[in-house]
Order: C-alpha cells, then structure tokens, then sequence
C-alpha cells in the first residue's frame, strides 16, 4: 500500500512538473494571433500590452548574426569549407577595385527626374557587395589584407549624402538636401553592411571609424524607423505596404536595429513593430498563398521576410516564431507558391509585373528556407545574393545541405487559386499547351488594371497574353502607360472606356469545371468596368486537351443600350493576318492559329504597335484589337487558339 501511495505520489509530482514546464514553454513562447489582437486600430508601434510579451522573450543582448572575427575556431571551419574557400576567392578578385559611391549630386537629381536606375543602381550594389563580401573574407582569412578595402568602401558609404535610390526622393530631393532621412530598398541594405562590419570585425575597425558607423546606422535607420511608427512622419510609408517593400525594409531596418543599437528598448521595439507591420504585408497574399506580385517579387519579398523569419528565430532562441506568424496555413501555402505557380518548364505567369522565369538565378534563399520549414521542394543546390544569407547558411547547415538532383515532381493539370480567382489549366500533350487566367482585383500589388487577362504558354514559348511589366523609368507607373492600362492587355474595352482601379472593380470567379481533357472557368468581370448600363460581362475559358489542344477565350455581354464592343489579342510573336476571322502567330519554335468568331455582328481586325518600348518580357508588342464594327446591346466574341505542326 506504501508503495502504491508513493507510485501514485510520484505520477502526481510528474504531472504537475510536466503542465508547470508546459505553462512556462507557452509563456515564453510569443503567440503572436494574441500579440495582434492587442493591436489598436492600425498602430504600428507596439503598445504597452504588447510590449510586456516581447519583454518575455527578447533576450537583453544585441544579436550577434555571426561569432566575431576573434573567435578563429568558427571561422577556420568556414575556411575549410568549400563555400567559404569559394566567398575569400571572389572577394580577392575585386580587392582592386575602388567604391562606386558617393553618386555626383546631379547624377542624383538626374535620376531622381528621369527615373533613370541605370546611372546609379549598379554603382550601388557593387559597392554594397564588395564591402559585404570584404568583410566575411577578413573574418575568413584572418590576414588583414581586406581591412584597407573595409576602411575605405566604409567611408564611402558614410559620406552619401543620402542612402536613398534617387527615383526614390521626393521631388524637391529631400534626402539628398538632409531635409529627410527615408529608408528605401537601397537605404536598409548600405545599413545592413555597415553593421555587418561594425559587429564582425570587432577590433580590426579604427574607433572612431566604428564609432562613427554605429552613430550613422542608428541615425538613418533604426531613428528613422521608429519616428515613422510611431507616427511622427509619413516618410516611411512601407510599414503600411502590402508589396514587397514591406518586407525587404523590415528585415534590413530589424537587422541593423537588433544588431547595432545600444539601447534594450529600441532592439525590442524594432521586433515588435516589424511584427504589427508584417500583417499587412502578409494580408497581401491570398490565403491560398497566391502572390499578385508575381514570382520575382515573391522570391525578393517573401524572400527578405524568411530572412527575418530566420534570424528573428535565431536572436530569441525560438521564442519568436514569424514562420508562423499568426496564420500557420496561410503562411505553408505562400512558402508552396512557385510550384503552384509555375505554368509548364519552370514558366510562369508575367501577370502584373512578374517574371516569365523565376527570379532565382542569383540566389534561391527563399527556396530553400521554404523547403526546410513549409515543405515544399528542396533545391539541388544553394546560392545567396546577400552576406547576411550567407551567414545564415553557415549557421543552419541542417537547411541548407545540398540534395541530389531528384525527379521534379509532375505538375498537376489544373490549379486554383480558389480565394484569389486565378487559374492554371495545364495541357498533357507532348508539346504541352496551356493557360493562365485571372480574375482578381484592381488594387493588387502591381497592378495592371487587368482583371480577366490571361497567358498562353505552348511548351517554353508565350505566343499570345499578358505582355508583363514595362522597365522601371520615368513615366513606368503613370496611369497613362498604356502597358500598366488594361488597354496593353487582353481584356475588352467598352465605349472606350478600359478598367477601373481599386479593389472593388474585380472579377469573380462563377463556375468551374476540371476534367481530365476539358477545363472551363466562367468569370464575372463586369465589376471592373464603370460603364452605364453594363448588365453582362462574363468571360469564359475553355481548354480542349484532345489531340494538339485548342484554347478558346469568349466574352459575352448585355446592355441597356448599344456600345461599342471590343477585345485584344497581346503578343510579341509575329503576326499574319490570313482574313477576317484568322490570324497566325508565329514565336521563336512554334506556331498558333487564331480563329475570331462573333455573335451579334462582325468584327474588324485593328492591330497596333505597343507605344511601350521598354517592356521587361520583349520588344515590339502588338495589341491586335478586336472589335465590332458597329455598337450593338449584345453579342459575343470568342477568340479560338490552336498549335499548328505542319
């Protein structure tokens, strides 16, 4: 009896060590649904509830993203690998070479009119480069041979008058007056190389050159940043962006904060603020994961926040879990979105301002930090674009050990990105012929006031669709560029009149039907056009798979009264017109044959030049415009494609 009572005391102490263990592991552990809940309307800075969870479990040191050079036992295993062996070649090969910055300040003022990134955004991040590279082949070496170099890329970058991209200033310059201090895509990265070497180099750096780099990181960065949470500016608008600023310029502002600043609360506010501002660059993807931005823009903005994500994880001994964040779900399915997103051999969708090919030549960080935490495919091998991914490769071999190449897993012949309206129907052919068609909304990050636009993709060449993104220069993002306009897409125009921006003019997806040599899409677009006394505007996708596969696109509209009545035909291939009701498009290796058809009445054929030139995806677009030759209060038009092999 003893015994079984001393059984029975024991289990009991067991329990209750267990649920005190459990009670403290969610304590320290930041439920970050709860933490947002205690947000208030849409403050950014954190509030004082807020601020006693982060108390929880912010450590009191500064973040240390990597041992310092001193600790040689670390860095001689670096030097023993072969990536660290490969980072001190390249960084020996541009010790030579001298800074690129400070820009003249008339190249500045050129760029900030012209919109010009050519005259100085390579300067820029060659300069930002080297001294990144510079610094980790030091730590490597142990030498002292990069140390000059160091020295002199430093002053370099401290004697901009300003961090900013010029096209990127307000146009009276503020910045480069000193009027403003503005954090840009540029700014948080000249911030993150200066700490790198303020927290790397310990006692290799002069003090009052150090000195100097930390009063300069805490003034343009982490001051800058926090006055604009606290809602003392609007000068850092991002906090607020759902696009990928949002994310690149939290992780750079958060890096150098944690890691540069002296100050306990400054360290914690800047977690804390990146946190209340990632919902909003979070609430950008739909909950299916889909990125309107496209996958360039997905592997640089989602990229910088697994970035974050990581090192966030790293600075509170996993205490702080943004891989997570508030949506598990949400945020697996955005991890998984190029291979949901990818059309056929790695082709994609140049919706918005997307790539046709994934943006991941450089460097693949996001990747892989995809595959280790939301399992999605592991790269065959790694490349980074930053120092700071480097680093964190480094430090996590586990995610970032090199796989054998492994069969890529088969496409599946249709999805749907059900909560944003987008569809792929994937042909099976042996030259495989496909599509990609949205709906959406006009407020979508990089928006073409396009909904219902769509792509073909007939094995690796886009023959007809979406024209993508024109060339960041002046004039890009005017409402009057006819390729950011619904007008350099394939949607209609009524009475002239081409789609309205703003997320209530959207497109909503009414019926769906996949099978296995058959898929159709019915969409509602008549939401994206103000046009009185518009009843009806449907489109309608249909993909036959049978034999070479035909595509046929139909619009159908209803009236009060007659209106003129068009739609478009967007490609770069070269085009012949054989008659009224066809059109051969001809691209690099294959051939399409398009069939006009029309109910209600005939359609004239008016193709035109793009007024475009810089378009990212080619040269020489065409807008083929199909339209009615007389107004009319209904009718149909359906555009028919065909691969042609003879």
């Amino acid at each position: 009896m003893r015994y079984l009572k001393t059984i029975c005391f024991s289990l009991t102490l067991f329990v209750v060590l267990v649920n005190k263990a459990l009670a403290q592991d969610n304590i320290s552990t930041l439920n970050i649904k709860s933490f947002l809940s205690l947000v208030e309307g849409d403050a950014i800075y954190p509030n004082s509830a807020q601020i006693k969870m982060l108390k929880e479990v912010i450590p009191n040191n500064a973040y240390q993203p990597a041992p310092h050079i001193n600790d040689r036992e670390y860095w001689e295993r670096i030097a023993q690998s072969k990536s660290g062996q490969e980072y001190v070649a390249y960084a020996i090969s541009q010790i030579d070479k001298k800074p690129e910055v400070p820009i003249s300040d008339e190249i500045y003022r050129r760029a900030n009119k012209e919109g010009n990134r050519g005259i100085y955004k390579p300067r820029y991040y060659r300069t930002m480069d080297r001294l990144e590279r510079f610094i980790l082949a030091e730590c490597i070496e142990n030498k002292g041979r990069f140390i000059p170099q160091v020295r002199v890329y430093m002053k370099a970058i401290m004697d901009m008058k300003s961090w900013l991209h010029p096209n990127h200033d307000d146009n009276n310059n503020s910045n480069l007056k000193g009027e403003s201090i503005t954090i840009d895509l540029g700014a948080r990265k000249f911030g993150t190389d200066l700490t790198l070497a303020i927290v790397l180099l310990a006692d290799r750096l002069p003090n009052d050159l150090k000195t100097a780099a930390v009063n300069m990181v805490q003034k343009r960065i982490t001051d800058s940043y926090l006055a604009s949470c606290r809602d003392e500016n609007k000068l850092n608008r991002w906090i607020r962006s759902t696009s990928n600023w949002n994310s690149v310029c939290n992780s750079g502002t958060v890096f150098s904060t944690i890691s540069n600043s002296n100050s306990y609360k400054e360290r914690l506010l800047a977690i804390g603020c990146a946190i209340n501002s990632s919902r909003y660059y979070l609430s950008g993807f739909g909950d299916d994961g889909y990125c309107s931005e496209g996958i360039g823009y997905w592997s640089y903005g989602f990229g910088h926040y697994l970035y974050m994500a990581q090192f966030v994880l790293d600075y509170t001994n996993g205490k702080i879990n943004m891989f997570k964040h508030s949506n598990p779900e949400k945020l697996k399915n955005v991890g998984n979105f190029p291979e949901n997103f990818e059309i056929q051999q790695l082709r994609f969708a140049p919706f918005a301002d997307g790539n046709i090919v994934a943006a991941n030549t450089k460097g693949n960080f996001p990747y892989a930090l995809s595959a280790y935490y939301y399992g999605a495919s592991v790269p065959t091998e790694f490349k980074f674009e930053e120092a700071a991914e480097q680093l964190i490769a480094w430090n996590h071999p586990e995610i970032f050990s090199e796989r054998k190449s492994t069969e890529k897993p088969q496409l599946p012949n249709v999805t749907y990105f059900n909560t944003s309206g987008m569809v792929i129907s994937r042909g099976k052919q042996e030259i495989p012929f496909s599509i990609a068609i949205k709906a959406g909304h006009n407020a979508e990050n990089h928006n073409h006031s396009d909904v219902g636009t769509y792509t073909l993709l007939l094995e690796k060449d886009f023959i007809s669709g979406d024209i993508g993104a024109p060339s960041y220069t002046a004039g890009a993002f005017s409402p009057r560029n006819k390729a950011r306009s619904s007008w350099g897409h394939p949607v209609p125009r009524i009475n002239n009149i081409l789609q309205s921006n703003g997320y209530e003019f959207k497109g909503e997806v009414l019926k769906t039907d996949f099978k296995e040599m058959r898929d159709e899409v019915v969409m509602n677009i008549k939401p994206a056009y103000e046009v009185d006394g518009l009843n009806v505007l449907e489109r309608t996708m249909i993909n036959d798979k049978s034999g070479y596969g035909a595509i046929s696109v139909t619009d159908y509209f209803e009236a009060s009264n007659n209106v003129t009545f068009g739609t478009a035909l967007m490609t770069f291939s070269e085009y012949e017109i054989i008659n009224n009701n066809t059109i051969i498009l001809t691209s690099k290796n294959h051939k399409l044959k398009v069939e006009i058809s029309s109910v209600g009445g005939e359609i004239i054929i008016n193709p035109e030049p793009v007024p475009v030139k810089a378009l990212r995806n080619g040269k020489d677009a065409k807008r083929i415009g199909l339209d009615f030759k007389k107004p009319l209060q209904t009718g149909s038009v359906t555009v028919k494609y065909t691969p042609i092999f003879h």
